[in-house]
């Protein structure tokens, strides 16, 4: 089948505020072919500083736009998006933002595929590498946001607890910003307010730069509250400080990963950063395919991948796809307080069964279909010109 239309969409919220809410506003990917079928990705990055990238005139052989190096080319196979992956990247070497927005185009690429072949990501991902193919249930954690104070953080983990959420994880907001003191009592009463047999996150925002003496004493000041990790202590190119901190094995775990945009850069905090936990958002690293590979390389490092996934279920579709066959690989980041404009997304968002747990759907392609209709009032309209050419209008939902 030939590819026939790359559309990116605008989507957002009528206030966007400065909270570190990636749910306000997002760009999806639609890939159409001349067979009727159509697949759809999505970015975790700033949407119209991604739509460019779809659609820049070339400056030269090394600055090439998305939908030039992809529309009326062939996909009829796994193999034809590793070979298109490899085309728009090399076509748009020079173009820094390059890996971040197509992550939406080569999600959708796999949606296709999984449609084509009538089977889900996840299965075709096991064929491609002659891996486990069973697809195993994770446990869900409440992906929050810090309140501005423990009196609020207490009754948000309250409230995830009454909805049956067995692990949650709080970040950004205050940590980090008012000292020691007010630190433990964040963590103190998302604890609290879970109670003792909940698993507890603390995601400290990259709060500390390279200060890893900081990171490591907040670790040790948290491990009475037993937290499963504490992420994203530092800046996600601190490698170096990362590998001080990990060297001296603070007493909680620490995570990160998340600002991934490539392959190279989680290799590098997985093997020089010595992290215990590797997060990584497909809608960043260049989606499905180098997640996959991420995937890997913590299997062979003895260390656990978790998604990172605060953006719809559109993206946790495509993240879960990426682990479902790990058994150890057991806990996900679910999104819990998102917009009306990331819960409206997906008809068939994934559910949290009886048991506590979420599973893979086991549907053709990523498995959820996007619900145009309710996402139509998000839609902006987006034109872009160039002197008098007009190189970008949004097409319809």
């Amino acid at each position: 089948m030939k590819i026939v239309a790359v559309d990116p969409f605008y989507l957002r919220m009528s206030e966007i505020t400065t909270a570190a809410d990636g749910t306000q506003d997002t760009l999806l990917v639609r890939i159409r072919t001349d067979a009727g079928l159509e697949g759809w990705g999505e970015c975790d990055a700033s949407p119209l500083v991604s739509i460019a990238v779809y659609c820049c005139p070339m400056s030269h052989g090394n600055i090439i736009n998305i939908h030039e190096s992809l529309l009326g080319e062939t996909l009829d196979k796994p193999e034809d998006v590793l070979r298109l992956s490899n085309k728009v990247l090399r076509n748009g070497l020079d173009i820094q933002h390059i890996q971040h927005a197509y992550s939406g185009a080569e999600i959708a690429l796999w949606d296709l595929i999984g449609k084509k072949l009538e089977e889900p990501v996840y299965q075709i991902l096991a064929e491609m590498t002659e891996t486990q193919s069973k697809p195993y249930p994770k446990l869900p954690y409440a992906s929050v946001l810090f309140g501005d104070t423990p009196e609020s953080i207490y009754q948000i983990a309250v409230g995830l607890c009454e909805q049956g959420y067995q692990a949650a994880k709080f970040g950004w907001g205050p940590m980090g910003k008012h000292g020691e003191e007010n630190d433990i009592a964040l963590v103190r009463a998302a604890r609290e307010g879970l109670g003792s047999d909940a698993q507890v996150m603390i995601d400290a925002g990259v709060v500390w730069g390279a200060d890893y003496d900081t990171a490591y004493n907040r670790a040790n000041a948290f491990a009475e509250f037993s937290p499963t990790w504490l992420e994203e202590p530092l800046s996600p190119d601190a490698i170096n400080a990362y590998k001080a901190l990990t060297d001296k094995k603070p007493r909680v775990p620490i995570a990160a990963g998340e600002g991934s945009s490539t392959y190279r850069m989680a290799e590098d905090i997985i093997v020089n950063g010595g992290v215990n936990f590797i997060q990584i958002d497909t809608g960043r690293i260049g989606g499905i395919m180098p997640s996959f590979q991420v995937r890997k390389l913590a299997e062979r490092h003895g260390i656990q991948y978790v998604n990172h996934t605060f953006k719809s279920h559109l993206s946790l579709a495509a993240a879960l796809h990426v682990f479902a066959t790990n058994l150890d690989f057991n806990l996900l980041e679910y999104p819990a307080a998102n917009s009306e404009l990331s819960q409206s997304l997906v008809k068939q968002p994934f559910q949290i069964d009886p048991d506590g747990l979420v599973r893979v759907k086991e549907r053709p392609g990523l498995g959820v279909d996007v619900d145009t209709e309710a996402i139509r009032p998000f839609l902006v309209p987006v034109k872009i010109g160039v002197g008098s050419d007009t190189v970008f209008v949004q097409s319809s939902l």
